[in-house]
This record gives structure tokens, sequence and C-alpha cells, in this order.
């Protein structure tokens, strides 16, 4: 695991300049100066992990050990999907460039050439400064059950950030959300520097697509993004696209990572796919909160229900598009006998935390319901499940303010 700020753990520079080079050799810019990718000044804020990879470095939000226990492909593009995670450094340079590899998934009977890897975002002494389109290099196709089908290479191509302003400042650089982003170079016109430690407090949270963000217009319009820089804090986001699961790989990797609040926003994939009847999702919640336990053993969590759906509000999963509608095929007779509704979700995750408050006083529960309401729907999801990017800004706000704020379970204690 690689700590926020640390180096620890990665290889020596030579060896991954040996990888870099031997798949690509940047062009060479007579006025910037390359920065080295491992044991230099670059910190890779809001990830789990930092690797070596044939095209450079890959900041990881799921550490490497777990691959050998994800259920499906799709597991992988996520953990590798940039939310949250940033390139921090400080320098007095006004221009900074990267060589960037990205890797986009994409329908196999869409747009050959798509177009549209996200895009990446700069701040400069906390201010959002620019935003450039992230390119797009290798294609996952996937079939119409969304299994990958055929893999397409590309190359890497430079982001380019100029005209920052004069002397010394704190640069972050923050990674397309839903694209896989290996990193090849960095350069700048003026030497680059650790950046100056935060001293801000580190919130984990974990969710599914509606935390990973992917309809966000930007990396800053991640809703956990804003509610961090409201609030003054540093997250680290494991919104996990379409796997949210309560996974024991995930539980141990939230265990194992430093932070001083934790928020787990619990419900939506697990009932869009009936993955969980009643019976099994109370002991499964448990013993989730049981693993992060172990490591955080008086860290403040939030437990947070989804926010609204309509389509499974009081309908059980597993859910389909029919001619762009989202759908719920399962028989609302069938939650008599166990089956899950995002009406049974919350009541459940409520009665769990009220139950492990009774000995655990760090623990609370926050309604998805007050980040974004049934009445909100039609106004704020675009398709009818993933917020729009204003939905996703409103969430934040309310976020911030309802777990950060006076009286809030994050809040800051005195």
């Amino acid at each position: 695991m690689l700590a926020p700020e640390s180096g620890v753990g990665l290889a020596p520079t030579a060896l991954i300049a040996s990888k870099i080079h031997g798949c690509y050799r940047p062009p060479m810019t007579d006025v910037l100066q390359q920065v080295p990718l491992i044991d230099g000044p670059i910190a890779y804020r809001g990830a789990l992990e930092v690797v070596t990879t044939e095209a450079g470095v890959l900041a990881r939000r799921l550490p490497q050990w777990t691959v050998a226990q994800y259920p499906e492909a799709s597991m992988e593009r996520q953990a590798t999907a940039g939310s949250g995670v940033r390139l921090a450094f400080r320098t007095a340079a006004t221009v900074v460039e990267l060589d960037v590899l990205t890797t986009v998934a994409m329908m196999a009977e869409g747009e050959p050439n798509p177009d549209d890897a996200g895009n990446f975002e700069i701040t400069v002494d906390g201010v959002p400064s620019g935003v450039r389109k992230a390119p797009v290099g290798n294609v996952i196709e996937l079939d119409a059950a969304f299994q990958e089908s055929a893999f397409v290479p590309g190359g890497p191509t430079t982001i380019r950030f100029d005209g920052l302003p004069a002397g010394a400042k704190e640069i972050e650089v923050w990674l397309p959300q839903w694209v896989k982003t290996e990193v090849a170079a960095v350069r700048a016109d003026a030497p680059v520097d650790p950046p100056t430690a935060t001293g801000r407090r580190v919130w984990l949270h974990h969710g599914s697509s509606i935390s990973q963000c992917n309809e966000a217009a930007s990396p800053l319009g991640v809703w956990p993004v804003i509610a961090a820089r409201a609030a003054g804090v540093d997250p680290v986001n494991i919104g996990l696209s379409g796997n949210c699961y309560l996974d024991p790989f995930v539980a141990r990797s939230i265990r194992d990572t430093p932070a001083d609040v934790i928020s787990l926003k619990l419900g939506i994939n697990f009932t869009c796919r009936a993955t969980y009847r009643l019976r099994t999702l109370g002991p499964t919640v448990h013993g989730f909160l049981d693993t992060v336990r172990e490591g955080h053993p008086t860290t403040p969590i939030l437990v947070v229900s989804p926010i609204a759906c309509p389509a499974v509000e009081r309908t059980p999963g597993p859910t389909v598009w029919r001619n762009d509608v989202f759908t719920a095929t399962g028989n609302p007779a069938d939650v008599a006998i166990g089956a899950l509704t995002l009406e049974v979700v919350r009541a459940e995750l409520r009665r769990i935390v009220a139950e492990r408050s009774k000995q655990d006083p760090n623990i609370a529960y926050l309604d998805g319901l007050d980040l974004l309401a049934l009445h909100e729907a039609d106004e704020f999801l675009g398709e009818g499940l993933h917020p729009t990017p204003a939905g996703y800004r409103l969430i934040g706000e309310r976020f911030a303010h309802l777990a950060f704020g006076p009286g809030g379970a994050l809040a800051a204690a005195g």
C-alpha cells in the first residue's frame, strides 16, 4: 500500500525508465525538465497503491493483490479508473506536461474511433485552473453483455497545462474519473518539489458508480471531491462503478488504508442485481463492518443508504434497460419473502447501524434520500439511475453539510 504522501513500495527509477522507454520515448522539449515519476517529488494522492506498467506508472484505487479475487473484469476497470486521484507537487513552473496513456471501455457496436476519455483538471493552490480533454489511447470493446470482447491498442499523448501563474505554488493534476490513466512522463519548466503536507484529515469513501461519478463534467465535479473540498478534507474515493457488493477484499483494503473518517454508501448495486435477500444482507453488512473495524477500531464510520432511484424503490431487481428506460423486473410481492428494494435496504441499514451503535459510538447512519430525494429524481437523475453533473454537485454540497458540518458524524472533534 502507498500512503498519500509516500513513495514507499515503488520500483527504482531506473526500472520504470526502462519500461517506459522500451514502449514509448516521448519527444524531448528543450525548455522543460523531466520529473521522476517515482522516488521523486510527485505524490499520488487518492490512490491506495501505485504500480509500474509497461507504459509508465498507474495509480490504483484498490491494491494489486485484490485482482486475483475479482469476480469479473469490470472490477479491474473501475479499480484503475482515476476518480479522486491526483498528482501533487510544488513548483514555480508556468508549464506542466504529462504524457499519458488512457484506456477506454466502449461498446463494440459504438463509434469505431471514440473521442471521449474524460478530462484532466489542474488546481493551483487549490483553485481550479484549467481542464484538458483526455486523449483516447487503448480501447476495450464490450459486447452486448458488457463482457470484454476485444482490445485495440493505442499510444500515449501529451496533456499540456500552460499559462500557470508565476511563483511557487501547490499543483494538483486530477485524473479522469472513469478512465484508466497510465502516466508515462511529467515535465515542467521549473524545478519540481514534493507537495507541502496539507495537514487535512483523510476521508476514505466507498460506493458505487454514483460515487465514482462517471457522468460528472470533470474530475472536480465528482461529488466526493466536491464534498471534500467544501469540508476541507483530503478524499480517497473508492467508488467502484457497478461493483459495490460488500466484497471482502474491498473491506480488507479499507481496513489497511490510513483514514481519519470513513463513509460507506451501500445498496444500489446489490439491489439492482438482486445479489442478496434480506436474510443474507444483514450478516454480510456486519461482516464488512467488522473487517473495517479491525483496522479502524475507533474511526468515525458513516453508513449511507441509496439516493432516490424510482425503478427499484418498491420493486425488486434485477434491473434492465428497456427502450432506454431503467426498469426493475422483480415481483413486488417477493418483498414479503425477502427480496430487496431500496425501501427495504434503507430500513435494514438503519437497523444495523442502530444495533451496532449500542456498543460502537463512532458509527452513524445517513439516509440517502437526504442527499437526493424522490421528488428531485426527474430533475437530477439523467437516465433514472445516475445523477447529472448538477445532481452530483447537489449531493456533494449536501453531504458536506450533513456529514462534515456542525453535528455531522464526520465533523472534526472540538
